[in-house]
This record gives C-alpha cells, sequence and structure tokens, in this order.
C-alpha cells in the first residue's frame, strides 16, 4: 500500500515552497488525494517525493530548468507586487482576501501600483458607454495603444496615468456606465445591480486584481520590456486572456452549470470526465486545498440550490473544490448579470496587475527574450 505524506512532510522532504509543490502535482509529477481524516487538506504520494527527490540530487541542464521554469515551475521573474504563499494570495505583504473586505479596486491598484496618491478610473467619455462588450474593449484598447507613448524612460507616475487612462477605457467599454465614482459602482449601474450587489462586484474586482506571473500578466510583461505604450501591453494581456484555459474558464464554468441544470451533476460530471475535459470551475494548481478567493465571494452569494449540488458533487467525485471561475459564474447567475461578466470582471480586475507589472517590467530596464532549444532538421550550409 502506498504511503502518503502531509503537505508539510512532502515540502520537507523535497526542499520546495509549496507553490514548486504544486507545480509537481499540476503537472501529475506527484499523486495527490483528499485527506481522509479532514477533506480540506491534501496528502501526496510518497513514493513519487522519494523518486524526484532523488533526480533532484542529481541535478539537471541548465537547458531542462529554463525549460521546465517556462510551465508551472520554478519562479523565473522577480517580483514586488503579489505571490501565492501558503494557500494565500497576496499583494505587496497584505493578504489579498482581507483587502477584498473592504478596498475598491482605485485602492488595490494604489497599493499594487506602489502609487503615493489616489488612482481614479473616472470615465473619460461618456460616448465610449454606448457600445459595450469584448469586442469595443478590444477596439477602443486598440486605439488608445496606437497613439501612447512608448513606456520607456518615462517616470513610473506617468507610466500610472497612463494605466488609469487604459483602465477607464476597459471600464467604459465592459459596461460601466460614465462617472466619477469608483468603478465598481458605476458598473453596477450598467448592469442595473442594488447597492448589495454592488458591493459583491467590488469584492470579485479587488480579488481578481492580480495573480502573480499567469500568462495575460507574463505577456503584458513581455510587451513592456519592449517599452510598449502601457495601453499596448493591457491589450497583449487582454488577447492573451481571451483564451480557453484562462480567461474563457468563467464561460465554460457556466457551460457546466446548465448541463448540470439539464442532466444532473452526476451525469454531467461523468460525461465531462469521459471525453478528457477537465471540470472548468474547481481545482487549481496553486490552491490544492481551495481557492481562497472562491472562498472569500461563496458566502456571500445567493447560490441556487443546483450549483451546490454541483459542487458538491464535483467534491465527490474528483475531490477539487470550488475555484474562483466557479465563483464568478455563481455571482452572474445570482446578480443576473450577462453572460459573458466573468470574462469581463476578470479583464477589468487584471488590468490593474498588468499595469503594476508592466510598469516594474519598465523600471527594471531588463529585456525578456528566452532563447528556444531547437528541436528541427540540421541545416545544411552552401555550396
Amino acid at each position: 500500500m502506498s504511503e502518503w505524506l502531509t503537505r508539510e512532510e512532502a515540502l520537507a522532504r523535497l526542499k520546495v515552497r509549496p507553490q514548486t509543490l504544486y507545480a509537481y502535482v499540476s503537472r501529475g509529477r506527484i499523486g495527490m488525494r483528499p485527506d481522509g481524516a479532514d477533506p480540506r487538506r491534501s496528502q501526496y504520494r510518497a513514493d513519487d517525493i522519494a523518486a524526484l527527490a532523488t533526480r533532484r540530487a542529481r541535478g539537471r541542464s541548465p537547458q531542462a530548468i529554463a525549460e521546465s521554469a517556462i510551465a508551472w515551475g520554478e519562479p523565473a521573474i522577480t517580483t514586488a507586487i503579489s505571490t501565492v504563499l501558503h494557500g494565500r494570495l497576496v499583494y505587496r505583504g497584505k493578504d489579498a482576501v482581507a483587502l477584498a473586505a473592504t478596498a475598491t479596486l482605485e485602492e488595490a491598484a494604489c497599493l499594487l501600483w506602489a502609487s503615493g496618491s489616489a488612482i481614479s478610473f473616472a470615465s473619460l467619455t461618456a460616448s465610449i458607454v454606448r457600445e459595450s462588450g469584448t469586442p469595443t474593449a478590444f477596439a477602443r484598447l486598440s486605439a488608445l495603444a496606437a497613439a501612447g507613448r512608448p513606456s520607456l524612460g518615462r517616470r513610473p507616475g506617468m507610466l500610472q496615468q497612463d494605466g488609469a487612462s487604459a483602465t477607464s477605457v476597459l471600464a467604459t467599454s465592459l459596461g460601466a456606465s460614465p462617472g466619477a465614482e469608483p468603478v465598481h459602482e458605476r458598473l453596477a449601474r450598467g448592469w442595473s445591480v442594488d447597492a448589495a450587489g454592488a458591493d459583491l462586484i467590488r469584492k470579485a474586482l479587488v480579488l481578481l486584481a492580480d495573480h502573480e506571473l499567469n500568462a495575460s500578466t507574463f505577456a503584458a510583461r513581455v510587451a513592456a520590456s519592449t517599452g510598449a505604450p502601457i495601453a499596448a501591453c493591457l491589450l497583449a494581456g487582454l488577447a492573451t486572456l481571451t483564451g480557453p484555459r484562462h480567461g474563457g474558464a468563467g464561460v465554460a464554468a457556466i457551460a457546466l452549470v446548465e448541463d448540470a441544470e439539464r442532466l444532473g451533476p452526476d451525469e454531467t460530471i461523468a460525461r465531462w470526465l469521459a471525453h478528457d475535459r477537465p471540470l472548468p470551475g474547481f481545482g487549481h494548481q496553486l490552491y490544492p486545498e481551495g481557492d481562497p478567493r472562491a472562498e472569500a465571494l461563496l458566502p456571500d452569494l445567493d447560490i441556487a440550490d443546483d450549483l451546490l449540488h454541483l459542487r458538491d458533487a464535483v467534491l465527490a467525485a474528483t475531490g477539487m473544490r470550488p475555484n474562483v471561475d466557479f465563483a464568478l459564474a455563481a455571482l452572474t447567475r445570482s446578480l443576473n448579470l450577462p453572460a459573458d461578466a466573468p470574462f469581463r470582471l476578470f479583464a477589468l480586475g487584471r488590468s490593474i496587475g498588468w499595469t503594476a507589472h508592466a510598469i516594474e517590467q519598465v523600471t527594471s530596464n531588463r529585456p525578456i527574450r528566452p532563447r528556444a532549444r531547437y528541436d528541427g532538421p540540421a541545416g545544411t550550409p552552401d555550396g
């Protein structure tokens, strides 16, 4: 019978940080299961850990280390903006869940941008709100990027102003009404949501503001390393967010919920898994014991019974807990928001993180230009 270790035992044997342990689990290199005595915690297969520890002791080539860092590997870029530490999301040393209890997105921007003055995302032009949605967001942000100044050689305060302008364009393009109020109130007004719903939107936006070096943030940093305008950095992030493995997960989670309504949760789970489809809205590589963003949002929502049944059925079948995408799907259903609200909330909240990382990348004055490991046919010399 296999031996199973607690998280603390696994970390001690591997001598790695929790993020690295979770990365090994996500790549299938370490088996994981819920702890039978406490389902809120996880256990890790001892044989896998022993084999991995042996390989680590032998060492790896620099090329292999660099390649593994691209996909949930060892940290590759130094940042002071955010991290995931012991299952908690941290913004510049502050617990993101605690911050989201009262802070607005503007206050989160002030923290993440290390700004000494208040940030405002007041509407630039009332005309922007006449059209809303993802296509309009791309068009408006593209126009702003085309007219923007390169970011290199400019002081952080100027870059913060560019970020505020770009976020304002995104806010109105994604459905916020024009005005000088906090952006969550403008968005709630645009979606005809009451004050209680507006506060839930505020909380979600702050929890989505940053998440370390995810795919869209990395894209924004790569653009920033070339000196691109801040709006162009946000455009790079927005384009990357559209992928189904990133910002599209919220829409997929709603599709899973709709299937569960038609077929029942057990049959829905069986069908999705039988077609080798991951269950969107559940599980996260960095949070094997539960996504704290979902845990912060879900208790405040009036969640329909069908969503609760789906949550419980997924936990029983897979051991996976809801992540923030499930919470956004539940928020969308609870407040009767537009079907693409999860993506809009994600894009607007994460624009703060994209800006923070773009500014940090520009001020570091370091290019991002990894080398490729060529695996094609050998070339033949001329003549």
